[in-house]
Order: C-alpha cells, then structure tokens, then sequence
C-alpha cells in the first residue's frame, strides 16, 4: 500500500512539472485520440491498464483468452502466410501472375475476382459489359478455374478466395479442380469468403436476399464439414467495413456481431458449434495508427474467445480462436506522391504483425490508381519479407504485450466493441442491424467525419493535404487489354458448345429442386460445375428460388 501511495505521490508531481512546462512549450494539440475517438494519455502507468490480473486479461500464448496470440511459440515457428491478394485479365494472365509471386516467395494465393463473377454473371451477360476482367479476373465456368490454377498443385499451396454471393460456386469449381489434380477434397487448405452480411453493410456485391444467403453459408459449412475438414469455410470479414469509413471499434464491433450471427444461423440449422467453428476464420483491416491497431486484434481474439465459450458454450479450445487474415489499408493510400503508400503499408503490416495475424496482404504503392504493376507488387511482398527476416519483431511473442499503452488501448477497445455488440443483441442480432440499416448509417457518419477532419487539416494526410507537390501523377499504371473482354466471351462461347448440355441441364434441375427445399445444394452445385455449368447459369436457378435483394 505504502508502495502505491509513493508511486502515486510522484506521477502527481510529474504531471505539475508537466504543466508548468506546456505553459512554455503547449502541446500539438489540446486533445489527441486514437480513429476510434478514444482519449490517448500524455503518460500510461501500471494503474491505467489491468494487467494485474494477467490470467483472467492475458493469459499465455495459445492460451485462453488468447489475447496473445492463438499459437503457442507464434512466429518463432513459422512465419505468418504471405498471401498476396491478385487478379486482372484473364485466367491465364492471373496465372502468370500467381506463379510470379510464388517463384518471389509467397507463401499463399489470394484471389480476386472481377465484378461479374462477384455478383453472378458470365462474360457475355449484357450487365457485365464493360467490367471484365476489370478488378480481378474473369471465372465463367470450371474450364476458367483450371486455366487459372495451371501448374500451381493444390495439395502444395493455400488459397483464399474473395468471394461471397457465389461462394459456393467458386468453392465447387475449386474442389472440382483439385480433382483433376488428382488432390482429394479432403487434403485442400484455403478459405472463401462467403461473408453476406458485410456485403449489405459495406461493399455491395450481394446477389440473394439474407435469408436464403444465410442457408447457401450454412449449406456450405455442412458440406464442408463432411469433406473439406481442412478448409476455412468463411472469412468473416472487417476488411470492408473499414474501407467504408468506419472506425478500428466499429470494424471490430461489425465484424464479430456479424460472426455471432453466423454461428446463430448455423445452429438453427441444426450444427452443434464445435462442429463448424473451428474453421471460421476473420480478416480485418491494418490502418496507419499503429498502436490502435496492433489493440485492435489483440482486443478481437479475447472477445471471440470469451463469446464463444462463455455465450456458446464451446467445448473445443480450436472454436474460441479468432483466425484472422490481414490486409493493409486501401483506402490510406493516396493517387499523390504514391511512393508514400509504401511507408503507409510497412507501418501497417508492422501493426497486423506485432497484434498477431496468422496471414497477411501488403497493398501496393499503385493501388490508388489502378491495379498494381509487377514491379509493385513484389515491392509490396518483399515489405513482408524484411519484417520477417530483417526487423526481429518475429523472434518474441507478443512484444507489445505488458505496454501500459497497448493494454489500456487493448482493454478502452474490448468496453466500446461490447457496447455495440449490446445495442446490435437489443436488435435483435446483425441481421436485423442490417436491414434496419444501423450499421450502415454508424459507417456512414464516421467516414463524413473523417472527411471533414481531413478538409480542416485537424487531420495531416502527407501529400494529400498537407507537404503537397506540383505533380504529374503519370505512373507506369497496369492496363487491362479491351480485346479481353470479346476474348473471354468467345472462350465460355466454345464451352458451352463443347459441353454435354443434356448433363448441365439434369445438374441444375436438381439444383432447383434442392433449392426449394431443405437439401443441402452444395452437392448439385459441385455437379453442375463439373458439367461446366457456369457461373451465371448456376446463380440465375438460385435467383429464380430465392430472388434478388435490394438495397433500401
């Protein structure tokens, strides 16, 4: 006690002596704060965080509550996935691409997809004019996928795959693929996904209404869990609502109330948790605070820990750990001086590295202007590189963890992340957040925040708003040759020709049948694509079962 009176005796003379300097010299500011509006301290000591009650907050590395990292020994066992997101064109310039970054030492695929294999529409529908293989690569039917994957064996690499209304297609073709690799269902590692709700909230490329979306996710975690053990069955994903304006809270908040309302829809349809959930995985944002951020993830693991064996009741260790991919911050980047996003993306994989991430994509200097060139794409890989290898934050665990700073943060994100979680149950869950447009409208006055705070200059943007420069803004931009699109149209042409159209006819038959009742699609839908059923083929049955939502 007596201890404790002296410690605090002298941090109020400190803070006298502080004050009679910022007479003289004021501070920056009269206020500073983290994105997510939380109060930063000139000075953190041991009474501003709860690390004293290390077991019950902390804990150990692979220990619950995991807010030090869900594996025991961390990076000093292997690195985290180096998993660059890539996608343009056609398939087999993607390919190029895929083989580029693995020769470079990648360590796992991340694919993009171009709008109209996200929203359900082949090459040739007149609502994919003008966008193929725009913003990611063009997939019509399994003949695309096999081009895409040419030489890349699937048993030897993991692939994430950024897709979510037509998840379970591109789930089937990936499966139907490895087949003919000679790779069983069973020995595939990756992710879909096949995350709807933040596709509502945030990013658009929703095809169904929620419900029947929620049943194509909980059909493909039982399918899943039958044949795919190995496999991540959906990315429930921040990463877009932060790109949408919303805080590191907000982000945190969404993304696991989101997560609650997928394990709710799982077990209405009759899975038990430790079934499904130790094959969810998350994928978050890393933006330029890097404190906060770093908070942020550590802050997520406990929470999810804590909600899934206290309010679900899991019994298996693996379901109370969060998983989590993660990519730097489009939206930080800037079209000026676009060799400032470099720094922006290291400061921002450093974040995601020191808070735990078990993958991670680093943004490319060019990605405020166009899809990145391979010049800046291997820059963007070689920035995980020599974290990895150069910096030495690899070679201890958690090497924030016991910073006041970080623990105070860590614990200030955990309370406002259960508020939110509070006001969405009062909801009555995420799903009726989302068609009340709750989150959408939380998003939206944040990101109209964060603008005028930019406008004002209260916050510095270098050479944005601030250290500007008389410019040219004339890289050397990557370009997608306008002759793909007719090419690509000819290729799912000669498919269509080629195939045994009797045998896609039977297969979506009975995927319409399935749609009508209770049975599980994903198995029609994994016959359909063998057939070479394509992509809008597939999703026009499901469209004609389960109509189109409309954004209110």
């Amino acid at each position: 006690m007596g201890d404790t009176s002296k410690s605090q005796h002298k941090k109020e003379k400190w803070e006298r002596d502080v004050q009679k300097t910022t007479q003289r010299f004021p501070e920056r500011k009269k206020q500073f704060h983290t994105s997510s509006d939380i109060d930063i301290n000139a000075l953190y000591t041991p009474e501003d965080s709860n690390t004293e009650q290390y077991d019950k907050q902390l804990g150990y590395p692979g220990q619950y509550p995991y807010t030090r990292g869900i594996q025991p020994t961390m990076y000093r066992s292997r690195y985290w996935t180096m998993r660059q997101y890539a996608g343009f064109g056609s398939a087999s310039e993607t390919n190029k691409r895929f083989r580029y970054l693995l020769d470079q030492g990648q360590t796992g695929l991340s694919v993009a997809f171009d709008l109209p294999t996200q929203i359900g529409y082949d090459s040739d529908d007149p609502m994919a004019e003008g966008e193929v293989g725009k913003v990611g690569v063009a997939i019509d039917s399994l003949k695309d996928m096999e081009v895409l994957f040419d030489q890349i064996p699937l048993n030897e690499v993991s692939t994430s795959m950024t897709i979510n209304a037509p998840a379970s297609i591109l789930l089937a073709m990936y499966i139907a693929v490895g087949e003919k690799q000679g790779v069983k269902a069973e020995a595939l590692t990756g992710t879909i996904q096949n995350d709807i709700l933040k596709e509502y909230i945030a990013r658009g490329t929703y095809i169904y209404p929620p419900k029947p979306s929620m049943r194509l996710i909980t059909d493909i975690f039982a399918y899943c869990q039958q044949n795919l053990p190995k496999f991540n069955t959906i990315s429930i994903s921040g990463y877009h609502i932060r790109e949408a304006g919303s805080t590191a809270v907000q982000e945190a908040a969404f993304t696991i109330a989101n997560g609650m309302a997928y394990v709710d829809a799982a077990i209405e349809a009759g899975l038990k948790v430790d079934q499904f959930a130790p094959r969810l995985a998350f994928f978050f944002n890393a933006h330029n605070q890097f404190f906060e951020e770093a908070a942020k993830f550590r802050a997520a693991r406990r929470i999810w820990a804590r909600i899934m064996k206290e309010h679900y009741k899991a019994e298996n260790p693996k379901s109370w750990k969060m998983r989590f991919h993660t990519q730097t911050g489009g939206s930080t980047l800037t079209a000026q001086q676009p060799d400032n996003n470099i720094v922006r993306v290291t400061i921002q994989a450093l974040a995601a590295v020191m808070g735990g991430t078990q993958s991670l994509h680093t943004n490319s200097r060019d990605e405020a202007l166009a899809l990145p060139t391979e010049d800046s794409a291997r820059i963007a890989l070689r920035t995980q590189q020599i974290i990895a290898q150069e910096s030495g934050v690899a070679d201890t665990i958690d090497p924030l963890g016991g910073s006041y700073y970080v623990e105070a943060l860590t614990d200030q994100i955990e309370e406002q992340v259960n508020e939110y979680l509070q006001r969405i149950s009062e909801m009555g869950g995420a799903v009726q957040a989302v068609e009340e447009g709750y989150m959408q409208r939380e998003i939206h006055q944040t990101a109209y925040d964060a603008q005028k705070r930019i406008e004002s200059k209260e916050d510095i943007i270098v050479g944005l708003n601030e250290y500007k420069l008389e410019e040219e803004i004339n890289p050397d931009l990557l370009k997608v040759d306008e002759q793909l699109e007719q090419n690509q149209i000819q290729r799912t042409k000669e498919v269509r020709l080629s195939r045994e159209e009797e045998k896609v006819n039977d297969c979506l038959k009975a995927l319409r049948i399935a749609a009508r009742t209770n049975e599980n699609v994903m198995p029609h839908i994994v016959s359909a694509v063998k057939a070479y059923a394509t992509v809008g083929e597939i999703a026009n049955i499901l469209r004609d079962e389960f109509g189109e939502y409309t954004a209110m």
